[in-house]
């Protein structure tokens, strides 16, 4: 029997997620360190596969070398849908002079008056997402 829940949730494909993610500017990074599970809001750009973001010293570089693995979601959201992405990866600090200088050339600057020196490249090994049918509620009984 059809239910309208049936078109309600539909999976985005991978290259749908990667267009998402090339025009986000905004994503909530996840990371795990000492049994506990942190969420940052970062501002990111994407580049030939990959997820780059800059911050400065402290608790994210120190929880990334603890625990490389992260999840970066966005979302974005109308009066018709919601979508979500969320991509999976290892994170790693950008070390080799190359590495930090084609970084610089990315654009992406810092959203508040603060040095953020330190570059933050996450590879991706999984990218997923998700639309949702915004509508009414069904009706119950």
């Amino acid at each position: 029997m059809y239910s309208p829940e049936d078109e309600a949730v539909e999976p985005l494909t991978t290259e749908t997620c990667w267009e998402l993610l090339s025009t986000a500017q905004v994503g909530r990074l996840a990371l795990a360190a000492g049994g506990d599970i942190d969420i940052f809001p970062i501002n990111f750009v994407a580049h030939e596969g990959a997820l780059y973001f800059r911050t400065a010293p402290g608790t994210k570089l120190v929880e990334l070398t603890a625990n490389p693995r992260v999840a970066l979601e966005i979302d974005e959201w109308d009066d018709d849908q919601a979508l979500s992405v969320v991509a999976k990866g290892i994170a790693e600090r950008l070390e080799k002079t190359a590495e930090i200088d084609a970084a610089e050339q990315l654009p992406l600057k810092p959203w508040i008056p603060t040095l953020k020196y330190r570059w933050v490249k996450i590879t991706p090994e999984t990218v997923s997402g998700l639309r949702f049918r915004r509508a009414a509620e069904p009706e119950r009984f």
